[in-house]
């Protein structure tokens, strides 16, 4: 046998090696900088792709055909639940994992309600993600333990479903507005970071406080924080 033959045959199949491609979705420029690194460290996966926000990231999804799409839940004005939905009706075959600043107690049935796989705080994104992601690429789902074990009691007493937390009763877009009062964030600063208008992120504000029983916004801060 030619020795250049087989040396030939050899490299070709090492720059061939198939990747698991993973498409990262979220408005922060140097969290996906950081995120590439640390995933294109590993030697069987690779990021695809870069979006900011919805269009962006389904033309990319689209053109790419990702295994794991890592999205954030809030992308800007937009919300990262209604492109887990989109994924999901669009491209089942394409698993998604929710990266977010937000407790996950707040979030974690909601995005599995989504379509999601997977739950994961920016705060533990470097410890975790890696593993969550071969979990996920293993057909499993992954959220904390204490939010698993209870989703597993709902279960068992036949209580998982809509209503069951008091939060569920507010829309996305409520839950995204409680969160960042929790957060501290005033009216004026939640506007600008979700780009709404004050008046906006008030109608909000009176929607949440009709739908937990809360008398003003005091009330509604100190429910918030507690």
């Amino acid at each position: 046998m030619d020795r250049n033959w087989y040396v030939t045959c050899i490299s070709f199949n090492y720059e061939t090696k198939f990747n698991m491609k993973i498409i990262l979705v979220d408005d922060h420029p140097i969290v996906c900088y950081g995120l590439t690194l640390l995933i294109n460290h590993e030697p069987d996966l690779e990021v695809c792709g870069e979006a900011r926000d919805i269009p962006e990231a389904l033309c990319i999804i689209e053109k790419t055909k990702p295994d794991i799409a890592v999205v954030d839940i809030s992308l800007g004005n937009m919300s990262g639940l209604v492109l887990t939905e989109t994924i999901r009706e669009r491209y089942p075959d394409v698993r998604v994992l929710i990266l977010s600043m937000y407790e996950e107690s707040l979030y974690a049935e909601r995005v599995l309600r989504a379509g999601a796989a997977g739950y994961v705080m920016k705060s533990e994104a470097t410890e975790k993600l890696v593993k969550v992601i071969r979990q996920i690429l293993n057909a499993e789902i992954y959220v904390s333990r204490v939010v698993a074990s209870r989703l597993l009691k709902l279960f068992y007493s036949n209580k998982l479903k809509k209503g069951t937390f008091f939060f569920d009763n507010l829309s996305d877009r409520e839950l995204e507005v409680f969160q960042l009062i929790s957060c501290g964030f005033r009216t004026r600063d939640i506007a600008e970071k979700l780009q709404l208008s004050p008046n906006t992120i008030e109608t909000y504000l009176g929607k949440i406080r009709q739908k937990l029983n809360l008398e003003n916004n005091r009330e509604l801060i100190r429910h918030a924080i507690a």
